[in-house]
């Protein structure tokens, strides 16, 4: 092997700043300007009509899964498609005509590539091919499939022990995909397994573990129809999940109310035009929210805390409140919990959270009539230093109204990611756990590790250290998505080799190891030998996805073809596993999945049609296996965000033109911003106090342990945002979250509450 160079790569691109317009917000969300913008979105990338087809198979029974969220499908889908402007956003970027091929790589280095910003890096298109980068080289060139597994098996068998390589996983993965590539690594010898749960709701999984005995929402999509109240906090549906407001319209349909619980006032909670009834394209639509609750950022422990103590007041005051009966018989720890509320001084909360007196109590009044209540949330609630604690709040009270295990009430963590939740289903997970490995052993015959593996943080900084010289991702944009950017890239620069498995290009390959492979793999739209693959939706439910169009290259092979070759090359004639028949009959491994894993029984053929749903003890208000056999309330702290003067605390979050690291285009319409990303949210008093301009350009920097981190280059934009807070977009203000900054438990990036603060640039 040839020597290796310095490659010359710049980790966050281009920061110049095109032109920027600036409007007053949305008001409203989808209606006309969402079916615009979804068909000039799909006209320029695939084809109007070649679009529409594909669209019109989307979410169906027969069809394929949206790539994107992971909200449930109804069971009778509209008949004028079962999709959302940015599913169809989606779809346009897996069918584009743009084509990352031999001549793109031959016309562009990598150095040359990542100056380009993530925006133009995705637009690149579908990659066709597997490519090399060489140690002595800045350009991909093509590597045959037997070659690139042969690299991948010697690099492998090269390291000291199993625990030196990385196996991330990305929530795009199929069921099948996912299972697999767990068999492979525990065969191999690590779990060693991190994966984009880890990133985003893994303070979720670890809460509701704990409170409830399972790590997953209690609630499907019917409950929501039924609701009498439904909490969303630290979310943004609009944006992240609009199919999310077609759930939300019928709530209000029934006569349930919206409480709405976030820094920002946003355009999908306000009112919601629905672009399939006459009234959402010609109407006012339908006003969702009715009490908004503007909390400073991550003071919802703090809020929540206000509003129970508020709750247990007219208790005291002879209104019936709580529900005793559920407590008493399902619960442990109430009584703790209501002497905890006791120690803080009402007004000290109100300071902290900075929402209005008045409004709380029209939420508590609400609350205070009502036991069907959903609380709702995203990333808003669990990428803070007290994630897990953050949920265990919301769960306290809906433990004290009773609202778990009915019609109508429980809880519902909204994932970001397609299939997510179904990859930690199927076994992808860095924990040891002694019921699988047990089941594994009877059926594949191997021992597999009972040691802990790395999670996203830790494998992060385990390459980094040099303890780790193989990453291996089944999709993703982990450089992108992961925090403090330099820092994860330098990790993956310190790599012997590393493997993407990807559908299009991403900065991922170019912050590359001394070797790098891309392998070029199958979209979710796309056809895979008449076969199909299964997904588990947000709420449990896994069904499955067929692909119709035709693949863009032919040098393309499936998800699951991809590990069992991977796997074959690596073991040879050393595994009992049918590595090869496995990846070739998908039906196969639904097989080994029922046999190793409970609930999936008839796996292929109950995954037809609507599909089935798991087994979910909090649903059925089963707590038999915590301790006691009860619920747990839990005994929450108020979080701890000391700011000097000069200090703000620093939210990220997506674009109305982007979903997770992909960013579609460059508007984000809602809130107002036309053609640059660039930007950071400021609330008005502060920028007078700190002499900022509308637009005026600054530095974002953040001091953790004595290390400066800097955002260069962000346009200053008014907003209606908490003093002292600030709202940016992420992966472009990744950078200045520490890679030592995450969630207690989880270890999920606190990229919600960043303490930052502002330079202006010289010359302004």
């Amino acid at each position: 092997m040839s020597n290796s160079i310095k490659r010359n790569i710049s980790v966050t691109g281009n920061i110049e700043f095109s032109d920027l317009k600036v409007t007053e917000p949305s008001n409203y969300a989808a209606g006309i300007p969402g079916i615009k913008a979804a068909l000039e979105h799909v006209s320029k990338e695939s084809g109007l009509f070649r679009s529409l087809k594909t669209l019109s198979k989307m979410n169906q029974k027969e069809g394929f899964d949206c790539p994107g969220c992971a909200w449930p499908d109804p069971d009778t889908p509209s008949k004028l498609g079962e999709y959302c402007e940015n599913g169809a956003k989606a779809i346009a970027e897996e069918a584009t005509f743009e084509r990352v091929d031999s001549a793109f790589f031959k016309k562009y280095s990598v150095e040359e590539i990542s100056t380009w910003t993530d925006y133009q890096i995705g637009k690149s298109g579908r990659i066709t091919e597997p490519f090399v980068l060489r140690p002595d080289s800045v350009h991909y060139e093509p590597i045959t499939w037997p070659d690139a597994f042969k690299m991948i098996a010697e690099q492998l068998h090269a390291l000291d022990s199993p625990d030196e390589a990385i196996f991330y996983t990305s929530g795009r993965s199929s069921n099948e995909a996912a299972f697999l590539y767990g068999l492979f690594v525990r065969a191999f010898g690590t779990n060693n397994m991190p994966d984009c749960s880890n990133m985003c709701h893994e303070s979720s999984g670890v809460a509701l573990s704990e409170t409830l005995g399972i790590g997953k929402g209690s609630v499907v999509l019917e409950d929501l129809h039924e609701a009498e109240v439904v909490m969303v906090i630290g979310q943004n549906p609009g944006t992240n999940h609009p199919r999310m407001l077609t759930a939300l319209q019928k709530c209000k349909e029934n006569g349930g109310k919206i409480i709405t619980v976030n820094p920002l006032s946003e355009s999908g909670l306000n009112r919601f035009k629905n672009p399939q009834q006459l009234g959402g394209i010609l109407g006012k639509g339908t006003q969702l929210t009715d009490i908004f609750l503007q909390v400073k950022i991550n003071q919802d422990v703090t809020l929540l805390k206000l509003i129970m103590k508020r709750l247990a007041k007219k208790e005291m005051d002879g209104e019936t409140v709580f529900d005793h009966d559920f407590i008493k018989d399902k619960t442990n720890g109430f009584e703790q919990l209501l002497d905890d509320l006791e120690q803080y001084d009402e007004g000290r909360l109100l300071e902290l959270c900075g929402v209005d007196s008045a409004q709380i109590d029209l939420a508590v009044d609400l609350l205070a009539k009502k036991s069907k209540i959903i609380i709702c949330w995203a990333m808003g609630l669990t990428q803070h230093k007290n994630g897990v604690d953050n949920i265990k709040e919301c769960v306290n009270l809906l433990l004290a109204k009773g609202s778990i295990g009915k019609k109508g009430a429980g809880t519902c963590p909204v994932r970001g990611h397609s299939n997510v939740q179904g990859d930690r289903s199927v076994g992808i997970m860095h924990h040891v756990s002694e019921p699988l490995n047990k089941a594994l052993k009877n059926t594949f015959g191997f021992d597999p590790p009972n040691h802990e593996g790395l999670d996203t943080v830790n494998a992060i900084q385990a390459m980094h250290q040099g303890k780790a010289k193989v990453f291996i991702a089944l999709g993703g944009n982990f450089v992108s998505a992961a925090s403090d950017t330099v820092y994860t890239a330098e990790a993956l620069e310190h790599c012997d080799l590393t493997v993407s498995v990807s559908t299009k290009l991403n900065r991922t390959h170019l912050t590359v190891g001394k070797t790098a492979l891309i392998l070029p793999t199958l979209g979710r739209t796309e056809q895979d030998k008449d076969r199909f693959v299964t997904v588990e939706n947000s709420m449990g439910k896994v069904h499955q996805s067929r692909g119709r169009l035709k693949p863009v290259s032919d040098g393309l092979k499936s998800e699951p073809e991809i590990v069992a070759e991977m796997a074959n090359a690596y073991f040879g004639e050393d595994s009992n596993i049918d590595w090869l028949g496995l990846g070739t009959d998908y039906d196969l491994i639904r097989q080994k999945i029922s046999e190793v894993l409970k609930g999936y029984e008839d796996y292929s053929g109950r995954s037809k049609g609507s599909g089935f749903y798991l087994p979910n003890n909090a649903r059925e208000a089963d707590f038999t296996k915590l301790p006691g056999g009860k619920a747990q309330f839990s005994i929450c702290r108020l979080p701890e965000h000391e700011l000097s003067e000069d200090e703000f605390l620093l939210m990220t979050v997506r674009s109305h033109d982007q979903f997770n690291t992909t960013i579609y285009g460059m508007h984000d319409r809602y809130r107002g911003i036309y053609g640059e990303r660039r930007v950071v949210f400021m609330n008005p008093g502060d920028m007078e106090a700190k002499g900022l301009q509308p637009l005026q350009i600054v530095d974002l920097t953040s001091n953790y342990s004595g290390k400066i981190r800097r955002a260069k280059n962000f346009k200053v934009i008014p907003y209606n945002i908490p003093s002292k807070n600030l709202c940016a977009y992420f992966p472009e203000t990744n950078v200045l979250v520490p890679i030592d900054l995450y969630a207690d438990k989880s270890n999920t990036p606190a990229s919600k509450s960043v303490c930052v603060k502002i330079e202006v640039k010289r010359g302004q």
